[in-house]
């Protein structure tokens, strides 16, 4: 189990409608691989921990950042009330959501809040330049939904091998995207190779249950070939 850390928030960024980045310091000779997770737990009396991926990534030097829905439970609403200079208890790291040296061409499918991870992979993938061929479908209900949209964009400007596909419910004028949800549809335009890919799927569990069905049935890929990770308890 990893040992616990009391970490100081850094900075506070809000990101899209009830979404925001906490920055907490680097707790020190602790490290982490791009896609990882992380624990934090609040300082109240009752226990209220949650188990958030690692948005930043580990090229980023100085801080650690998780990236949070602001919801209704006591947890959000706790932590949505902290400051910078605040701390909170965290345990890191966690988590095989991760790249393999083997990997060399990847597609990840993501929906809301599941892209936290993926952001840490293609950032760490961009900054160490490691040539791997990434397609990112990204499923949002409306443009303002999305996270993160600026720093995919400057990554996919940087030359790197990397496409960020949106696909979104309400499509925006004058906004390069694919209406609607992912389907087998969409990923057969998008992806032609898809048969020569790994799949990374993210997101809430009806997500992932689902485009994990895609892929086995719809596209036959191998089980093999396919790595989920499920965002439930916001």
């Amino acid at each position: 189990m990893p040992e616990e850390f009391d970490l100081k928030i850094k900075e506070i960024i809000p990101r899209a409608d009830k979404v925001k980045s906490f920055r907490l310091e680097k707790a020190a000779g602790r490290h982490f691989k791009a896609g990882q997770f992380l624990c934090a737990r609040l300082k109240i009396e009752a226990e209220c921990k949650r188990y958030l991926s690692i948005s930043s990534s580990p090229t980023e030097a100085g801080y650690i950042e998780f990236t949070k829905k602001i919801t209704g439970s006591v947890f959000s609403k706790t932590l949505d009330g902290l400051r910078p200079g605040d701390s909170l208890i965290i345990q890191y790291p966690f988590g095989k959501f991760t790249l393999q040296d083997a990997d060399k061409k990847i597609a990840f499918l993501s929906g809301g809040i599941g892209v936290t991870p993926i952001r840490s992979i293609c950032k760490d993938a961009v900054d160490r330049k490691t040539g791997v061929d990434i397609v990112v479908i990204y499923a949002n209900r409306s443009l303002m939904d999305i996270i993160f949209r600026e720093d995919f964009d400057g990554m996919q400007q940087a030359g790197a091998k990397l496409r960020v596909v949106h696909v979104l419910c309400e499509p925006a004028p004058d906004f390069r995207c694919v209406p609607g949800l992912i389907n087998a549809r969409v990923i057969r335009d998008e992806v032609p190779d898809y048969a020569q890919r790994k799949f990374f799927i993210c997101g809430p569990p009806g997500m992932v249950e689902a485009m994990q069905g895609t892929l086995k049935h719809e596209l036959l890929i191998e089980k093999k070939n396919i790595v989920t990770e499920n965002f439930e308890g916001y």
